[in-house]
């Protein structure tokens, strides 16, 4: 039986103490664990930041992208080798700033992946600036008369832009996370999970005490998943409330399916030995 050492590197991580990758590290493991998925079946790409020094902590096939671009190379892995379980991991800087129009596409396009975003309303690794999720009014080091933007809503964008699997999950809650998180994995299409996550060190507003006071569980409040109003109003409330679990779920054909060269096998099951491109090459002369 795999547990969470297999998908264990032997290097330490190296986050803030409190940090929510603390907690995020574990649940994804645990999460592959309990699905019973071998390391070498799975494809983490990461972006730049905090939680993307991860691909360093997890033994399995990873791969460190450059900053806003952990989708389109996750989308090339997995339309290479869709036998593989793609993952791709960010923070809300990358994933919602330099990566939002790759985030709004993936969405449309419905690729079989996973999209776990750390969000910890700040792009941290750079110390404390105001990321698209920070609350309107705080103040940082790149706003420190407070900021005057509305925050961008993950959880709407994603809806409404066609992903099949949007929820949301909390570092301070494993098992919860845990759970999600497998789900998502086990989700065919698109599956998107924004993960709240605590950063002690620079974000001294959106702490546990401010979580507590604000979360609740979309399981115990009689929640259709699969009702698209249902979805879109939980994902707009006042962040007053915050949900957690699956939002929104539906069913539909992937990006692969649609395709028949994909949908037959990997591409990188595909013999080229045999195929004659000479006259393809004439056309260059």
């Amino acid at each position: 039986m795999l547990n969470q050492k297999d998908y264990t590197s032997s290097y330490t991580p190296t986050w803030c103490p409190g940090c929510g990758n603390f907690s995020i590290y574990p649940a994804t493991k645990m999460a592959l664990a309990q699905l019973g998925i071998e390391p070498h079946r799975v494809a983490m790409v990461f972006d730049i930041g905090c939680s993307s020094n991860g691909s360093n902590f997890y033994h399995l096939y990873s791969f460190h992208s450059i900053h806003g671009r952990a989708l389109p190379v996750a989308e090339g892995v997995k339309l290479a080798n869709h036998s593989l379980h793609v993952i791709a991991d960010s923070g809300d800087g990358g994933a919602y700033g330099e990566g939002i129009s790759h985030f709004v596409h993936s969405c449309r396009s419905n690729i079989d992946m996973t999209y776990l975003v750390h969000d910890n309303h700040l792009y941290s690794l750079t110390k404390g600036q105001a990321s698209p999720t920070s609350n309107r009014g705080m103040k940082t080091k790149s706003t420190p008369y407070g900021i005057i933007d509305q925050s961008f809503n993950p959880l709407a964008t994603a809806i409404i832009n066609g992903a099949t699997f949007v929820a949301q999950a909390f570092s301070a809650d494993i098992p919860g996370m845990t759970e999600i998180i497998k789900q998502a994995i086990q989700h065919r299409g698109f599956a998107f999970v924004n993960i709240l996550q605590l950063c002690p060190t620079f974000n001294k507003i959106n702490t546990l005490d401010w979580y507590k006071q604000r979360v609740y569980k979309l399981s115990e409040a009689g929640h259709d998943s699969g009702n698209y109003t249902q979805a879109v109003t939980a994902a707009t409330q006042p962040s007053e409330k915050l949900p957690l679990g699956i939002l929104y779920q539906i069913h539909k054909p992937t990006y692969e399916e649609g395709i028949p060269s994909l949908s037959q096998m990997p591409l990188v099951q595909r013999s080229v030995d045999r195929i004659d491109i000479t006259e393809s090459l004439k056309t260059y002369n």
